[in-house]
């Protein structure tokens, strides 16, 4: 039996108050005000706010906040793009004692609709025209006036009162809420120093969008708890931006899911005199390819250190500094975490070194989510015992190192987000001449998945990509949206009826046989 646990994480959970936002913050703001803290980047022009201006931003926004009377716990929703009012109002949220609620600005209006609905949302901090239904509307002139409050303290929350709320995607049909504490902090200890290798003289460039956890926590909350600097892009999208970014700011640390990283390696100007001030660079949200490892330490002369994780506790599996990063492995359980491998069929019995099963994470790591947002079924579906049980299975050998063997429900990823299938099936089925459909993910390279659906067409009618495509632009977020269809006359299904999802990738080459594995 192996269970890795090293040195109990240092955290004042015994102790009240504790405000996540004056954790990233105030002392920072003290100690050393006039330090960038933030850089907002386009590639031309460049917004950049010190630990002053930045914690005083904060607190103003957060006093207009709480000037609207919404009561403690109330949840906020964020439907912006990467901006400096995305960073302030998440928080400043959590700085009011209100609880941030993070979407994306490529969200439809029906899945936006959801979400506030969902969460009860007490108001929705918009730009752009975007909107969501059935809470207040704080739009840019409503901020502007929210922003220019005088300052306040912040709120004297205690580590297990809700931080923020984020929305991820499960085995359902729609998103369920992973609620998490403004202890949260304190569970990304043991990734700064074993993932990151972060320090307050780092200036970390992240190239996601800011409503995604990988972009809120590496790419802000982290360099903020440190008192590094954090640049984040804004502008168009090019892969030939990232090594110009890198060089123009000096960036020490680098973070990306490796599909970027990919891009990065196409670009004549990703040199190792352009990554010079690189230490190494940071892969999360899907598996790194060795390929694509090795390929970047022989053109830039850097490591990659890849981690594993989920919304649920951010990562806790990471190679970094101080954990050499083997091929093919996303590496070991971060020193302080109690990581264990419980058997498939269930128990709490972890399981010995070789063996296949799901990771496990004990119930009282601080990184771990507070619970789910009214899915008291699925809460109950994770946790056995004292344990929290991810979907990933995988094996630890007797290093401690992980070996990933895949999923144990359906999800997909996308780009780094983890789709449900369900949820891409439960619109398509509405969509015009469709009679029935599964969706699945599909390996067109060794590095590279994509998401597929196979269309049954109603009687006389055709497959019309084109359509579908509109269709299920109009409700789902583009990462959604599948990137290639195939018609099948029907789908392969067990004998208890469940669609075979992974006989799906079999089917794509035309000429395929599904009426056969209908017999399966």
């Amino acid at each position: 039996m192996k269970v890795w646990s090293f040195r109990p994480m240092t955290s004042p959970l015994n102790t009240s108050p504790f405000n996540l936002a004056a954790f990233c913050l105030a002392e920072n703001a003290a100690r050393h005000p006039d330090k960038t803290a933030l850089v907002l980047t386009d590639g031309a022009h460049d917004l950049l706010l010190s630990y002053g201006e930045l914690d005083l931003a904060v607190r103003r926004l957060a006093a207009g906040l709480s000037a609207l009377g919404l009561p403690t716990g109330a949840r906020v929703m964020i439907r912006r793009g990467n901006d400096l009012f995305y960073v302030l109002s998440f928080f400043a949220c959590i700085g009011a004692g209100l609880v941030a609620l993070p979407s994306s600005s490529q969200l439809t209006e029906e899945e936006a609709d959801f979400l506030a609905a969902d969460s009860g949302a007490a108001a929705v901090i918009c730009s752009g025209g975007l909107t969501a239904h059935g809470a207040t509307i704080i739009d840019d002139a409503e901020l502007a006036r929210l922003a220019a409050f005088p300052p306040r303290a912040y709120a004297a929350t205690a580590p297990d009162d809700p931080a923020y709320l984020i929305y991820t995607s499960g085995t359902a049909s729609r998103p369920k809420g992973v609620l998490h504490a403004q202890r949260v902090i304190l569970g990304r200890a043991p990734m700064l120093d074993h993932w990151l290798g972060l320090t307050g003289a780092d200036i970390m460039l992240h190239a996601g969008a800011i409503n995604w956890t990988y972009t809120l926590g590496v790419g802000l909350m982290d360099p903020f708890s440190r008192g590094a600097t954090a640049v984040i892009y804004n502008g168009p999208a090019d892969p030939g931006v990232w090594p110009a970014l890198i060089r123009r700011f000096s960036a020490t640390l680098f973070a990306a899911v490796p599909g970027v990283y990919r891009q990065m390696l196409r670009q004549p100007s990703c040199t190792a005199e352009n990554l010079a001030s690189l230490r190494h660079g940071l892969t999360a949200g899907e598996a790194l390819a060795p390929a694509l490892q090795a390929q970047f330490r022989e053109r830039c002369g850097k490591p990659l250190y890849e981690a594993l994780g989920m919304s649920e506790i951010s990562t806790y599996i990471s190679s970094g500094p101080t954990v050499p990063p083997p091929a093919g492995s996303p590496g070991k359980p971060q020193p302080g975490r109690k990581v264990v491998i419980l058997p498939l069929e269930g128990g709490e019995t972890p399981l010995a070194p070789g063996e296949s099963g799901l990771i496990a994470v004990h119930r009282s790591d601080p990184g771990l989510m507070l619970r789910y947002w009214n899915r008291p079924e699925a809460e109950a579906e994770v946790f056995r015992g004292d344990w929290f049980v991810g979907g990933d299975v995988a094996e630890m050998d007797p290093d401690g190192y992980v070996w990933l063997h895949g999923r144990a429900d359906d999800l997909m990823n996308a780009q780094g987000y983890r789709v449900s299938p369900a949820e891409v099936e439960a619109v398509l089925s509405h969509a015009p001449g469709v009679a029935d459909v599964a969706v699945a993910e599909r390996r067109v390279r060794e590095d590279v998945s994509v998401i597929c659906a196979f269309i049954v067409t109603a009687p006389g009618a055709a497959l019309d990509e084109q359509a579908l495509a509109r269709h299920c632009a109009e409700h789902l977020a583009a990462y959604k949206n599948p990137k290639q269809y195939l018609a099948l006359k029907s789908l392969p299904r067990t004998k208890n009826g469940k669609i075979a999802r992974r006989l799906l990738p079999q089917l794509w080459t035309p000429g395929g046989n599904p009426k056969a594995a209908d017999q399966i």
